[in-house]
C-alpha cells in the first residue's frame, strides 16, 4: 500500500494550494498523521505553500523538514550532470517524512524557472522515484475545453510513458459554461478507474489581496493595515477630475493615484462608505507623495475600512507591476483556505479516489530508491563485514565510506602499520578508532583457526601444518572469522580470484540444506527499473536442475531486496517455437520451476527482447503473466549471462551491482578485479542486507 500522493501540473498559477488543502482536510479526517513535502521550492527555509499547510494544519515538521531542495541548488547540480544527486536528497528527506507518518501529499513543482517541458519531465522522475501515483491538475483559465484536454492529455502521456500511474485529473479555474465539455473531453483519454473532476473558476481565489500587492510594490501602508486582506478585483488610475472617476468605481477595486491628488483619495474614501457606490479594495498612492497634514488629519478623523498604501515609484510602474501580480494564497488567507477547502469538498468527491490510492501498490522499483532502501536497511542492522583485501585503494576508500555512514562495522584484514602508510600516502581519512584492523600471520586468532580448519576438514586429509599455512591467507581467514561468528559477512575480489575467494566457503562454511549449487545475481540498475541478472558469475554449464535452483534463489534474492519477481528463463527461442539440447535444457528447468515453486511467476524458454519489451512480449507470449515485464533473468549459461551483464552495463550506463553469491549458509561475496569504489561499497551493503537474514 502506497503511503503518499504526488500532485502536479503543467503550468504556474493552477491551483495546486486548492487541491492539497481540499486532500490535506480530507485525509486528516481518515488517518491522524497526514504531512505534506515539496520537493523543489525557492527557498527551502521559507516556502509559503510549507507555511500554509504545516501552520493551519498544525504538522509536527520544521519548514526545511517540508521541503527538498531549492531551485538554484537544483540548477546548479543540473548543470554538474548530478541528477542522480537531485533524486538522492529528494528520496532521503521524503522517506524522513513517509516513516514518521501515515500519508505524505507530495506537491510537485511550480513551473516558475525551467522550461515547461523541463519541469514536466522532472516532475514525472521524482514521482517514479518516490514511487507515487499522481493526480493531474490544470489551468483551465481562459481555456477552451479542447485547449484544456490537449495540455492535460500531452501532461497524462508523460506519465503514462514512464509507467507513472495518474489516478485523477482535476481542472481547475473552469467557466462554468464549459464545465460539463470539459469534465467529458478530459475523461475520455483517461484509462478505466482514471478519474476526471472539473471545479469551476472562483474569483474570491483568483484575485490578490492588498497585502500581495503591497509586497509586489514594496509599498509602505499608511492607513488601514488591519484591511490588507481586502481582495483586488480590478484597479484604475485616478488622473481624472473626481466626478468622472466615480463614475469608474467597481466592486473590490484598488485606485492607482499620485500622493498629491488629494480630491482623488478624500473622493474615493467617501465613496467607499458611501451606500451608493460598490465597496472598494484599496488606494495606492504614487510617486513618494504623502498628502499634506491637514489631509492627512482628515483620513485620521474618518472611519476608513480600506487600506492606504505609498509608493516611490511613478503611476506607470505601479499599475503595470499590479497587472503582473498573481493570486497566491499565504498562512494568514484564511478566507481563501476555508475557500479552497470548501471547493474541493463540493466538486472532488474523494471517496472512490481515496480507496484507489491508498491501496495503490507501486510495481516499479527505480534504480535510486532501491539503492537508498538498501542503505537504510544496512544502517538499521549494522553488521560486520570483514575485507581481507586490506592494501587496496579501492577497498580502502570504501571502507572509509562505509564507517563515515555510519552503515557497517569493518574489519580490515593487514599489516595496520602498512595500512596506517598506505591510507595516509593516498589520502584516505579512515577512522582507525571504528575500524579494525587484524594481521592474521600474527593474530592470536591463528591458532584456535587454524584447530577449527584441521577438525573440520582432516577427514579429507587435511594436517595440521597445512591448516596454519591456509589460515594466514586471508582468504581463509576472513571466512574463518564469519564461521566462527566474530564477523557477519565477507567481500573479497579486488585483489583475488573468485576461485580463491570462494574456496574456503565451500570447504567449511558450505551451502544452505535446501541449496545444491551457489550462484550468483546482479542488480542490474537500469534507467528506470531494476532487474536481477542470474547466473553471470558462477557456474560455466548448468544442468537443468541447477538452472531451476538457480532461478528460486535468485527468485528469493530479488524478493528479499523489495523486487517482485517474474523470473524469464532465457533462451534463443520463446515458446514451442525452438528446438534442440539447449532450448530444451531451459524448458526442463522452467517445468521443475513451477513444480517447485507454483506461487512463483516465471516463463520459458523465453527471448531477452520478449521478456524485458511489453511490446514485443505481447506479440509473441501474449498470455504469459511475465513476457514484456520481467525482473529476474536467467541465463543458459555463464558464457551468455557474464557477455551479457557487461554488454548491459557497458552500453546503457546502468549500475551493475554485486555479483551476490547464493545458496551460502554465511554471505561470502566475490568483487571483480577490475571493480570500482562504489562496486566494493555497494556489495559491502548487500552483504550486509544478507547478513540480517540469519
Amino acid at each position: 500500500m502506497t503511503k503518499g500522493i504526488y500532485i502536479a501540473t503543467t503550468e504556474d498559477h493552477s491551483g495546486k494550494s486548492l487541491l492539497s488543502l481540499g486532500l490535506m482536510h480530507t485525509l486528516l479526517g481518515k488517518m491522524p498523521k497526514v504531512t505534506f513535502f515539496r520537493p523543489i521550492v525557492h527557498d527551502t527555509e521559507k516556502d509559503h505553500h510549507a507555511e500554509i499547510m504545516k501552520s493551519h494544519f498544525d504538522l509536527p515538521f520544521e519548514i526545511n523538514q517540508l521541503t527538498g531542495l531549492s531551485r538554484q541548488n537544483l540548477i546548479e547540480l543540473l548543470n554538474q550532470d548530478k541528477l542522480g544527486d537531485v533524486l538522492d536528497i529528494i528520496i532521503s528527506k521524503y522517506k524522513e517524512l513517509e516513516d514518521n507518518s501515515d500519508f505524505v501529499l507530495v506537491e510537485g513543482t511550480d513551473f516558475a524557472g525551467q522550461g515547461s517541458l523541463v519541469e514536466l519531465d522532472l516532475n514525472v522522475l521524482i514521482a517514479k522515484n518516490l514511487g507515487l501515483p499522481v493526480v493531474l491538475i490544470g489551468n483551465g483559465k481562459d481555456k477552451t475545453a479542447k485547449e484544456l484536454k490537449s495540455s492535460m492529455q500531452m501532461a497524462y502521456r508523460s506519465y503514462e510513458k514512464q509507467e507513472v500511474p495518474v489516478m485523477a485529473v482535476i481542472s481547475n479555474k473552469v467557466l462554468p459554461e464549459n464545465l460539463y465539455d470539459t469534465q467529458k473531453a478530459i475523461q475520455k483519454f483517461l484509462p478505466p478507474g482514471a478519474e476526471s473532476f472539473v471545479i469551476p473558476h472562483n474569483s474570491n481565489l483568483s484575485s490578490p489581496t492588498m497585502k500581495e500587492i503591497a509586497e509586489a510594490l514594496d509599498a509602505k501602508v499608511l492607513f488601514g493595515e488591519e484591511y490588507l486582506s481586502n481582495k483586488v478585483g480590478s484597479f484604475g488610475v485616478g488622473a481624472m477630475q473626481l466626478r468622472n472617476y466615480l463614475t469608474q468605481i467597481k466592486d473590490d477595486n484598488m485606485v492607482i493615484t499620485p500622493g498629491d491628488r488629494a480630491d482623488l483619495i478624500l473622493g474615493a474614501l467617501q465613496a467607499n462608505i458611501s451606500k451608493n457606490y460598490p465597496k472598494m479594495a484599496g488606494i495606492v498612492l504614487t510617486g513618494g507623495l504623502i498628502p499634506e497634514e491637514p489631509i492627512i488629519r482628515l483620513i485620521e478623523g474618518l472611519q476608513i475600512n480600506l487600506p492606504i498604501l505609498s509608493v516611490n515609484r511613478g503611476t506607470f510602474y505601479v499599475a503595470n507591476t499590479v497587472g503582473n501580480v498573481k493570486a497566491n494564497i499565504f498562512a494568514y488567507s484564511k478566507e481563501k483556505i476555508s475557500k479552497s477547502i470548501e471547493l474541493f469538498e463540493e466538486y472532488v468527491p474523494l471517496t472512490s479516489m481515496f480507496e484507489k490510492f491508498t491501496y495503490f501498490k507501486n510495481k516499479l522499483l527505480t534504480p535510486r530508491m532501491f539503492q537508498y532502501n538498501m542503505v537504510k536497511r544496512a544502517r538499521a542492522a549494522k553488521k560486520h563485514i570483514v575485507l581481507p583485501e586490506g592494501y587496496d585503494e579501492r577497498i580502502l576508500q570504501a571502507a572509509a565510506e562505509l564507517v563515515n555512514k555510519d552503515l557497517v562495522e569493518i574489519t580490515l584484514l593487514g599489516d595496520l602499520d602498512k595500512i596506517r602508510a598506505r591510507s595516509l600516502k593516498l589520502g584516505i581519512s579512515l577512522d582507525f578508532a571504528k575500524v579494525k584492523v587484524i594481521d592474521p600471520q600474527n593474530s592470536s586468532l591463528l591458532e584456535d583457526f587454524a584447530d577449527t580448519l584441521y577438525m573440520l576438514r582432516k577427514h579429507k586429509g587435511m594436517t595440521r601444518d597445512v591448516s596454519k599455512d591456509l589460515m594466514a591467507d586471508v582468504s581463509y581467514f576472513g571466512t574463518m572469522m564469519i564461521y566462527k561468528g566474530l564477523a557477519d559477512g565477507m567481500v573479497s575480489g579486488a585483489v583475488h580470484t573468485t576461485q580463491h575467494t570462494i574456496r574456503p566457503a565451500l570447504q567449511f562454511i558450505k551451502t544452505k540444506p535446501e541449496s545444491s549449487v551457489v550462484s550468483s545475481v546482479f542488480f542490474m540498475c537500469l534507467d528506470d527499473r531494476v532487474s536481477v541478472f542470474g547466473d553471470c558469475a558462477i557456474n560455466p554449464n548448468p544442468s537443468a536442475s541447477e538452472l531451476a535452483e538457480i532461478a528460486i534463489s535468485s527468485a528469493d534474492s530479488a524478493q528479499s531486496f523489495g523486487i517482485e519477481p517474474k523470473i524469464a528463463m532465457l533462451s534463443y527461442s520463446s515458446g514451442d517455437s525452438g528446438k534442440g539440447e539447449d532450448v530444451d535444457r531451459v524448458r526442463e528447468a522452467t517445468a521443475l520451476v513451477k513444480e517447485k515453486r507454483p506461487d512463483l511467476k516465471v516463463e520459458g524458454p523465453i527471448q531477452y527482447d520478449a521478456a524485458v519489451d511489453p511490446i514485443v512480449g505481447k506479440a509473441k507470449m501474449p498470455d504469459s503473466d511475465v513476457a514484456g515485464q520481467a525482473s529476474v533473468l536467467i541465463f543458459p549459461d555463464l558464457n551468455t549471462g557474464n557477455n551479457t551483464y557487461k554488454a548491459v552495463q557497458r552500453e546503457t550506463g546502468a549500475i551493475a551491482i554485486g555479483p551476490m553469491l547464493q545458496g551460502l549458509n554465511k554471505p561470502v561475496n566475490d568483487l571483480s578485479r577490475g571493480c570500482t569504489v562504489d562496486d566494493v561499497f555497494n556489495t559491502v551493503i548487500i552483504t550486509a542486507i544478507q547478513a540480517q537474514e540469519f
